[in-house]
């Protein structure tokens, strides 16, 4: 049915014939008669110059199509991308086959059924976009010629995961049922049978064979988050290439150990916000004295002071494929048995956010830690090992509390397999750190981290850790205990020369 929708645009850049009345056409037609407008297309004109036509065709590319193919439904692998051109095409279900060339866009036309139940119109046109189930059948029919016009199934299984994942089981039983209804009308019975194969393996009632590594997962009972993969796998291509500084570890004797542990453990939970006076502190971890008001956050700070000093955690690379699930279960058993609320040892059963960071869906924590830690071994070990698997950890957020003390305990595991010096995030480089992480997660740019961590091994790595109150006190000296980077600037043990010794 034509539209009653009239060009409210101001200027003449776009003239279409099938929006004008008679004596408007007649006029237009005059006008071109004339030469102050240009045939672009039959039934459509323009003042513009030509060179401008491709970026007008574009701005009113939905009104342009509705007009000149009333009816079309946008189609195949155009409705699957949303309705969006791919390379300058987009496919249109229409009453009969053929291409069409507008400056700078091809509309390819299939013959098929115009709109059906749940093809909604388009801006308010006689333009439609198909439904889920459509465009999903759509896309599993057979393509030839240079231009595909369907996706494929590969494409079309990954589709369905992200909805399984989005929305639930339920959305997909939707899906399947308008597409069984659809199916004998749009003549898609073949590409009904293979849709509903899919659905059927990815909730676990049939068995068809996936192609996805995600569908693969899903089916199997193991779903990973496939964004957290991807992000992954951009952090680990970078480590793979780019030589990293890494330095040999500070800590020789037995005392240097324990005196590093100690403020490894400090200063990992005061980022968490268990802040405690480093002569309090001292009492807890070096003289066995719990605080009696706090008891809990005393408890956590011995927790990371075990994992730090003791040689079967110290010593410890993260493991591969599912023996990294009991793994990190043991690890966060023994980090937080003195707090029951926090499920030691338990996967997180509820989403887990951090300001505006979604961390990974309960249900796809398995197979994200699973499908993540089989990268460890393409990357070097020492430290590019390191800084995968703590952000590994930190970006799954697999346990409701002691994430961030667990990373960077794997993160230093990682270091001590290879004698090289652990890693301390001191109280100032506490914002620089997360801001990294943060930028990473959200942007995808894994070189801010990479370098914020290699900075802060090379700060760790420059004490000597044989007296404690020495080192506390250079450490005082190089502002690592304040917390504002307004008024504060880090200094390495370099800068204070011989006043620090």
């Amino acid at each position: 049915m034509k539209t009653s929708l009239k060009n409210t645009t101001a200027d003449d850049s776009l003239i279409i014939y099938a929006e004008l009345n008679g004596a408007e056409i007649r006029a237009a037609q005059r006008r071109l008669k004339a030469g102050k407008l240009v045939r672009i297309v039959p039934g459509v004109l323009s003042a513009s110059p030509e060179k401008e036509w491709p970026t007008i065709i574009a701005l009113h590319r939905i009104r342009l199509l509705a007009a000149l193919f009333p009816g079309a439904v946008i189609g195949f692998r155009s409705a699957f991308k949303g309705g969006i051109p791919a390379d300058g095409v987009i496919h249109l279900t229409y009453s009969y086959n053929r291409v069409v060339e507008l400056p700078g866009l091809k509309v390819i036309l299939v013959k098929g059924h115009g709109q059906v139940a749940g093809d909604q119109p388009m801006s308010g046109r006689d333009l439609y976009f198909p439904s889920q189930a459509r465009m999903l059948m759509e896309n599993l029919t057979a393509s030839r010629g240079a231009i595909k016009k369907a996706v494929g199934p590969i494409a079309v299984e990954d589709r369905l995961v992200s909805i399984y994942e989005s929305r639930g089981p339920e959305a997909l039983n939707r899906v399947r049922d308008e597409a069984r209804t659809l199916a004998p009308l749009l003549g898609f019975d073949k590409e009904y049978q293979v849709l509903n194969e899919l659905i059927g393996t990815i909730l676990g009632t049939t068995s068809a064979q996936l192609g996805t590594a995600a569908g693969k997962a899903l089916a199997a009972g193991t779903p990973f988050d496939a964004d957290r993969l991807a992000l992954f796998e951009t952090l680990a291509a970078v480590l793979r290439v780019v030589p990293l500084v890494q330095k040999a570890s500070p800590t020789t004797t037995g005392t240097a150990r324990i005196n590093f542990a100690f403020l490894e453990s400090y200063f990992s939970n005061f980022i968490e916000g268990t802040e405690f006076d480093l002569s309090e502190a001292r009492q807890i971890v070096l003289e066995g004295k719990i605080i009696d008001q706090r008891p809990k956050d005393s408890h956590d700070i011995l927790g990371v002071f075990r994992q730090a000093i003791n040689p079967g955690w110290v010593n410890q690379s993260m493991a591969i494929d599912e023996a990294v699930l009991h793994q990190l279960q043991q690890r966060h058993a023994d980090l937080m048995k003195e707090r029951p609320e926090a499920s030691p040892g338990d996967f997180n059963d509820r989403e887990n956010f951090a300001g505006n960071t979604r961390f990974v869906s309960p249900k796809n924590v398995r197979g994200t830690l699973i499908e993540g830690s089989k990268l460890l071994p393409s990357v070097p070990p020492g430290m590019a090992r390191a800084l995968l698997a703590m952000f590994i950890v930190s970006e799954v957020h697999p346990f409701i509390d002691g994430n961030g003390r667990l990373a960077r305990l794997v993160m230093n595991a990682e270091l001590s397999v290879v004698n090289a010096s652990r890693i301390i995030v001191p109280t100032l480089f506490r914002e620089e750190y997360l801001d990294c992480l943060r930028v990473l997660t959200r942007q995808g740019k894994p070189e801010p981290f990479i370098t914020a961590m290699q900075h802060i091994q090379q700060w760790t790595a420059a004490f000597d850790y044989t007296d404690l109150d020495r080192m506390i006190s250079q450490m005082k000296a190089c502002n690592a205990f304040e917390k504002s980077r307004m008024q504060y600037q880090l200094l390495n043990i370099s800068v204070l020369g011989a006043a620090s010794t």
